[in-house]
């Protein structure tokens, strides 16, 4: 039997995904995302509400960069989601983070998350608050990498959204091989 819970915004795995962009002055600023990934072959897609600071910012350099939030880094990944950079001016830094600047775009790569997709603005509907960026350079730190210079899931410790009850989970152990087991049943 199932329970019926009407319309709800649930979804698993739900990435948590730190965005990060630099304002007018070079400054940055970082905030937490669950509503966003893949949106094509090279975009992103996220949903930023126009107020945000990191919105405002990424509107006006056209740049950002998304980092896969971390078990390592949680109460850092943590805080920039539950304060505004409108609010607190040195967010980034209270956070913890340090900025290093990305060699491809104008937006800031943030030193304790070690992997990161470096994009350019496509576009923004602030109807939606849907933001499409275009995925020019995925780096990764060496330290989260394996013997193949792929990048490990189990180093990285990735972390998602639990909507329905408010945690965050690790990506937990490996249970198959993609484009591989359902060949059994062809």
């Amino acid at each position: 039997m199932r329970k019926n819970f009407g319309v709800k915004t649930w979804m698993y795995p739900m990435p948590v995904l730190i965005v990060a962009a630099y304002d007018a002055e070079g400054k940055p600023n970082a905030m937490n995302a669950a509503w966003g990934g893949i949106h094509t072959d090279n975009m992103v897609g996220i949903c930023l509400s126009e107020g945000h600071k990191t919105t405002q910012n990424i509107l006006a350099t056209k740049a950002f960069t998304v980092s896969m939030a971390t078990a390592d880094c949680i109460e850092a990944c943590d805080y920039v989601g539950l304060v505004s950079g409108n609010k607190e001016p040195d967010k980034f830094a209270k956070a913890g983070f340090h900025a290093v600047k990305s060699e491809v775009v104008n937006a800031p790569l943030i030193r304790e998350l070690p992997m990161t997709l470096e994009c350019e603005l496509v576009s923004y509907d602030a109807e939606t608050c849907y933001m499409v960026g275009r995925i020019v350079n995925v780096s990764a730190d060496e330290a989260v990498l394996d013997e193949h210079g792929k990048i490990d899931p189990a180093k990285l410790k990735p972390i998602t959204y639990d909507p329905v009850n408010h945690h965050y989970l690790i990506i937990g152990e490996k249970v198959g091989n993609a484009f591989s087991d359902g060949k059994n049943l062809k």
